[in-house]
């Protein structure tokens, strides 16, 4: 990919206070709680920007994207917002915990030169129309680019490690640890031959995008719109595959409102294409903590040996695991598919379970009607059990993480995962560089029937 520095706009601490109270998780992540905190961190917060507040007035001349335009013009007037003196790429390390394990992962932020998928990108994850939609809106009010794409490559040698090792060495831009304790830095290279050294090793690189398939999608159709040759560099993190720090973490399903639900039913149908099943029952707190632990064991060690299991959990005083017997069962109902995308227990889950037994096809993953997806962080276990147990939803399916070689597999064979798929973690965060492209700002809505301006990638 080619990519290239730019004069970033990132926010000073000496206006806006402590300057890691202005920058946010991605906007498909902020749910309202999360968006009023952010609200209330700090007057110049980029939520105001990625996910702004709807109010029963808007118009189309009104709206949470010309707010958004209005609210980053007000940054810049008043010196919240700073461009960068000097053209540069960005060193940006996150160090983070999860259980008792310690992790560093590193990337380089640049400009990204954006292809159609296929020609050096390749995508990994199916989007949604409603979401580019969204993000097309956002651009064509701001002209610019608030949070980064997430883009993996692969480079044994770690070229970018031994650069971002040097430039850290020196004095951060932003020095922040968040809510969750993830430490997010930020180091400038405006050094022209360590520029060089990533731009033409990177030119050499196929890249995957882990993160931010709308907004890449969006940027596209923006560009299109445009024809602006700006509106061809994408902001973008790049980090290696071979990045120590790089984690993939699971996002398990809970169901709601299938009718006629029952789990002794379903484990009696899963007996044709899963085994073994196990049930780990239980009879008291102390008992089902010991469940739920040898459930998750065997649903590692089955991992570790690339089966694919699942674990299930439905308020029933039982945990189970069911494990597919053979992969004809995946051939027979998706015979279109790579042996890589029949292999992801995403897929065998949604073909063989969700939507064979239960009624759960691709309308309804898409809108979420009979599904709710759960991040595997913090509590998160323990949340979806509770969701089960109090009644609000019927049962949790709990997969392992999808593995990296796979997210390269699958996008080497043309195809994509379902949505949700991988979970890599911590998130990059928006507002830690800002590009601002040299283009009026237009109308977020547009005259022509949306379907023409979102397109079909």
């Amino acid at each position: 990919m080619e990519i290239k520095p730019f004069c970033a706009y990132r926010f000073d601490g000496s206006v806006t206070g402590n300057a890691g109270q202005c920058i946010a998780p991605p906007y498909d992540v902020i749910d309202p709680k999360l968006q009023q905190a952010l609200y209330d961190a700090n007057p110049y917060n980029i939520v105001r920007a990625i996910l702004g507040k709807n109010t029963p007035a808007d118009t189309q001349s009104d709206n949470q994207y010309t707010r958004a335009r209005e609210y980053l013009d007000k940054a810049i007037a008043d010196g919240a917002l700073k461009q960068d003196p000097q053209k540069a790429v960005y060193a940006y390390v996150q160090d983070f915990a999860i259980g008792a394990k310690t992790y560093r992962r590193s990337g380089i932020i640049a400009l990204g030169k954006i292809e159609p998928f296929g020609k050096g990108v390749q995508p990994h994850e199916k989007t949604l129309d409603g979401p580019k939609a969204d993000r097309l809106r956002l651009t064509r009010a701001t002209a610019s680019q608030f949070g980064q794409i997430f883009m993996l490559y692969d480079d044994p040698q770690k070229t970018a490690e031994a650069i971002i090792k040097k430039a850290s060495t020196g004095h951060p831009a932003l020095d922040h640890t968040d809510d969750e304790n993830v430490r997010h830095r930020v180091y400038m290279i405006a050094q022209q031959d360590m520029i060089k050294t990533f731009a033409d090793m990177i030119q050499t690189r196929k890249t995957i995008i882990a993160d931010g398939h709308h907004r890449y999608e969006t940027a596209l159709n923006y560009w299109k719109q445009t024809g602006h040759p700006d509106a061809q560099y994408l902001m973008m993190t790049f980090v290696n595959m071979h990045n120590e720090g790089l984690v993939i973490q699971p996002t398990h399903r809970l169901i709601n409102d299938v009718k006629n639900f029952s789990i002794e039913k379903l484990m009696s149908e899963l007996t044709s294409e899963f085994d073994p099943i196990a049930k780990f029952a239980f009879a008291d707190e102390k008992s089902k903590a010991k469940s739920r632990q040898a459930m998750f064991s065997q649903m590692n060690q089955a991992g570790s040996e690339g089966k694919n299991i699942f674990g299930i959990y439905a308020a029933s005083n039982a945990f189970y695991t069911v494990t597919l017997k053979d992969t004809a069962a995946m051939r027979k109902v998706a015979p279109a598919m790579s042996d890589a995308a029949r292999g992801l227990d995403v897929n065998v889950l949604h073909l063989l379970i969700l939507e064979k037994h239960l009624g759960i096809g691709d309308k309804q993953l898409a809108e979420e009607s009979n599904i709710e997806y759960i991040k595997d962080i913090g509590d998160a276990i323990d949340q979806s059990i509770h969701k089960v147990d109090s009644g609000h939803c019927q049962a949790v399916f709990f997969v392992n993480p999808t593995r990296i070689d796979q997210v390269q597999d699958v996008a080497a064979a043309g195809e994509k995962m379902p949505q949700k798929s991988t979970f890599f973690y911590p998130k990059v965060f928006s507002g830690v560089t800002i590009n601002r492209l040299p283009i009026a700002p237009m109308e977020p809505y547009d005259n022509r029937p949306l379907t023409q301006c979102i397109g079909k990638e």
